[in-house]
Order: C-alpha cells, then structure tokens, then sequence
C-alpha cells in the first residue's frame, strides 16, 4: 500500500543525488548518501556560493535552515565500548574494531547544516569541515536568518568562529565561561566552578575542588542486530 510512495520519495532523492553532484562536484564537494539521507561536503571557501545556489535554485529550493550544529571528530572510528566481558571501572572497556574510518586531524571539527525545502519537500544535510587549530567558516546569517542564534550555539559549544556574523556571542554558557564545553577533551568536571559568598555578598568563581573526577561509562549488555554476526560466528567456531 505504501510502496508507489516510497518508490516516489526514492525517485525525487536519486534525483537530487544526480542534480548535486553535476552541479558541485566543479566547486570540490562530495556527496555522501546512506540510510535515505544525502550529505554533501563543502569545502569552507566555497560554502556561501553553494549554498546561495541551494537556497536559490529552482531544483534544490532549499528555504528554511533548520540547524546548525558543531562536531568533534577527534576520537572518531578509533574505538567502541565492549558490553559483555569488561570491567566496571577504568577505561578498558575501550577496544579498537578494524575497518572503522579514521579522520586526518585536520578534520577534527565540523560545521553541520541540516536545509529543508518546503516546495520540493526534500531535506539535505551540508557538512563543512574547519582547521583544528583555527576553526573558521564564513557565517550563512546573510543567507538565513535563523543561522543566527544556531551560529551563537555552535561557536559556544565547539569554539567554531562564523566569519561574518553580525554578533559572535556566548549563547548558552555564563559570562567568562572558559572553554568550549562540547569538545571531547573538555573534563567532565569543568574548569571551574561558582558559590555565592556570604562574605562578599557576591558570587564568586574558583578552581573545582568539590568534584571528583571518575568514569561515567555505563555497563550496558545489549541482544540487538549489531552483535548478531558476532554471535553467529561464536556459535560458529564452538560447532
């Protein structure tokens, strides 16, 4: 019953799949599609030409930018979590698993637009990676407007700078917050931490002494698709 829907919404991704990389492949970006979902990667320096054109031609008419979110890729595809057989505290419940994809370090972080069109009621999802020591992309604000506050966020979180915005602020942290708090080598424990003091009738900021560092690794077995060819050869070699 659902099948000439579905066949249609497979029709109008391979369409857009088609459309993006004639049109962009020329300007160095590559087209990533899996589970029904299109991820096009943009190199920073043409990012506004790109996406003026995905905003404003007729085949991508992408009008709205629903979010703009930072990633830290600085531990990616190096290790997963064991579930069966590992210890309750420390960090070896880490192992490595071959055939994961390794990032340069230069790919460290990553600005990620996520665009809807409402006419060709179609999604796309941009990807931009920026230098690990300067991470620098231009700002989209001139472009849509709601990037402005999504911009705020990621530069709070990540410390990704929008070139370009019009007002480059702390979003979500308090005044002379330190550090960017969504980056993986950030301690859990913080940097520093706040009381208000009697004394000086104010509140007062401090090196974290009322918190102990430790391991939030959960000790989690799980039965689902993702071990069931382990398990298939386990039974396998006992057989």
């Amino acid at each position: 019953m659902n099948e000439p829907a579905t066949h249609s919404k497979r029709s109008r991704l391979t369409r857009l799949a088609e459309n993006l990389h004639e049109r962009f492949t020329s300007l160095g970006c590559s087209l990533e599609q899996a589970y029904a979902e299109l991820t096009l990667e943009v190199p920073a320096e043409t990012l506004i030409e790109v996406a003026t054109r995905l905003r404003d031609e007729a085949d991508f008419a992408f009008e709205v930018l629903i979010d703009v979110c930072g990633v830290d890729y600085s531990t990616y595809g190096k290790t997963e979590w064991q579930t069966r057989e590992a210890p309750n505290t420390g960090f070896g419940r880490g192992v490595v698993r071959p055939g994961k994809p390794e990032l340069v370090e230069q790919q460290r972080f990553a600005a990620v637009y996520h665009l809807l069109s409402m006419s060709n009621n179609q999604r796309l999802r941009l990807r931009v990676f920026v230098d690990s020591e300067q991470p620098i992309v231009p700002s989209v604000n001139s472009l849509w407007s709601s990037a402005n506050w999504f911009e705020r966020e990621a530069f709070d979180l990540y410390g990704i700078l929008f070139d370009g915005h019009p007002d480059l602020r702390r979003l979500l942290t308090d005044y002379g917050f330190i550090g960017h708090p969504f980056r993986k080598d950030f301690p859990l424990i913080g940097q520093v931490e706040m009381r208000y003091d009697p004394k000086q009738e104010r509140v007062i900021y401090e090196p974290v002494s009322s918190v102990e560092p430790r391991t939030l690794v959960p000790r989690v077995a799980r039965d689902d698709n993702r071990y069931l060819r382990d398990n298939d050869e386990q039974e396998s070699s006992d057989a």
